[in-house]
């Protein structure tokens, strides 16, 4: 059976459990194509501000679209909590995730270490000159012959 990445939880202490937890959460849940969305409509709720700047786009979005607050508020979202606080934890759920794949690669390994440790002693004793192999049943018929042959020419 594959371990699976929740098996590389330290149990130490409750804290680190709780860590490794939420990393593997955040991991988890970023890495979807639903957080990636989220993020450009997140970064898409500036850009009429910036447009606004421009003097094509001076009076083309509404008041409420254009505020200071709501391009602070995308700002500490995008480069505050997302780079700073999301990011570390990111890394902690791919390290786990690593580590989880390097030991399912060292069974799966192993498995095929075992496979072909057994595949050798097959082989082994289907050589003709192995004794306890095919070298034992090929003497066994060779006696079978020369036996019948010895007692009829008595």
């Amino acid at each position: 059976m594959h371990r699976r990445t929740v098996d590389h939880l330290p149990t130490a202490n409750a804290y680190q459990r709780f860590n490794k937890r939420v990393a593997l959460a955040l991991t988890s849940a970023v890495g979807t194509m639903t957080c990636f969305w989220t993020f450009c409509v997140l970064a898409l709720l500036s850009l009429p501000a910036v447009l606004s700047a421009f003097g094509p786009f001076a009076h083309t979005f509404p008041s409420w679209m254009i505020r200071a607050s709501i391009i602070a508020l995308v700002a500490w979202v995008a480069q505050t909590f997302i780079q700073l606080v999301l990011l570390p934890a990111l890394m902690v759920g791919q390290n786990l995730q690593n580590e989880a794949a390097d030991a399912r690669a060292a069974k799966t390994f192993e498995d095929v270490e075992d496979a072909r440790q057994s595949l050798m002693h097959v082989i082994d004793l289907l050589d003709c000159h192995t004794v306890g192999g095919l070298h034992d049943i090929l003497q066994a018929v060779e006696s079978l012959k020369a036996g019948p042959a010895l007692t009829t020419g008595d």
